[in-house]
């Protein structure tokens, strides 16, 4: 894996899911009236017969990738999280999950990585999508995530939800990690705590880790790329051989990634203490930027080594995460 700061790539999604385009004329691009915004302006530019402009009417434009699936079709529908699950849930149940349909949604600015308010941050997403029989719930880490998730979904069963940061994408993994639709990936060993992240949450992880083993704590880190169906063989295995277990996500604690953890750990007959870093049952407000958001909201590398530290039991103050200034073309992990 790289060290931060990351590399970062623009567009890798729409140039892979371009690229599979290229390869499966059965592939559809639908589009909720964010075209450049989901970087499909280079599908629409190139294959404009394939591009489907659905307009700002996100129930409508669902309806309609269930009747283009059914005709044996493949769309790809893009707008917000927020917009993709909220607003059109009603016509996601009926018209895609239901009838069980080969439909991808893909939902951009997940959680606070947006500073756009309540009405553009999808806290929720994973949580609505997660309740949903015949859903998959996919929270990719990266831009190696990023390119592999068109190819690795476009055939998976049924319909598939996925969650993407926009703009700057920090390339985290080597060129060889695979993106693993059916499972976690245990990304360091460690005895006395497991990180388990997803999505934009494991740059910060990743990071948190790297601080608490300088003072002395073993810390197992877990990517869950895929949060339905969860890979509980993965999580109670790493649960049983740690003494507490933190989980990090950019949404809601309510019945998101750490809802998944707790359930697969209480039915495992596991009792390791645990705590959920995420957003506490609450709206985000607006502000200048995504970074400040995630420092307000608890998310930043230093509030998971504070709650590391507090679920541990250790003494004294913990340790403090390094700043790593970023250049023109990097991220840096908050």
């Amino acid at each position: 894996m790289h060290e931060p700061p990351y590399p970062v790539e623009l567009k890798p999604y729409g140039r892979a899911l371009l690229e599979l385009a290229r390869r499966r004329e059965e592939v559809l691009c639908v589009s909720g009236d964010l075209t450049r915004q989901c970087e499909i302006d280079l599908f629409q530019a190139e294959l404009p017969e394939r591009f489907v402009h659905a307009g700002m009417a996100e129930a409508n434009m669902m309806g309609m990738a269930g009747a283009l699936a059914r005709e044996g079709h493949i769309p790809f529908v893009h707008t917000f999280g927020v917009f993709a699950t909220r607003r059109p849930y009603d016509q996601i149940a009926n018209a895609i999950a239901y009838p069980n349909l080969p439909v991808r949604i893909i939902g951009f600015m997940p959680g606070v990585s947006t500073p756009g308010g309540p009405s553009h941050q999808a806290i929720d997403d994973v949580a609505l999508m997660r309740a949903l029989p015949n859903m998959t719930v996919i929270d990719v880490a990266d831009a190696v995530e990023v390119r592999q998730v068109v190819d690795a979904v476009v055939d998976h069963p049924g319909p598939v939800y996925v969650r993407l940061k926009r703009g700057e994408i920090p390339v985290i993994f080597d060129d060889d990690h695979v993106l693993d639709v059916g499972g976690a990936n245990v990304l360091r060993a460690g005895t006395d705590l497991a990180l388990i992240a997803s999505g934009m949450m494991l740059a910060p992880a990743l990071g948190a880790a790297r601080s608490l083993s300088t003072a002395g704590v073993s810390v197992c880190v877990v990517n869950v790329p895929v949060i339905k169906p969860l890979d509980t063989a993965t999580i109670q295995g790493v649960a049983a051989e740690v003494k507490v277990v933190l989980t990090a996500e950019n949404h809601s604690v309510i019945g998101g990634l750490g809802s998944a953890v707790a359930e697969a750990i209480a039915e495992g007959g596991l009792g390791r203490p645990l705590r959920r870093v995420g957003i506490r049952d609450t709206f985000a407000e607006g502000s200048l930027n995504a970074p400040y958001l995630f420092e307000k909201y608890g998310l930043s590398t230093q509030h998971l080594i504070d709650e590391a530290w507090t679920l541990l039991g250790r003494s004294g103050p913990p340790p403090v995460a390094p700043v790593t200034p970023a250049e023109t073309g990097e991220y840096s992990p908050v």
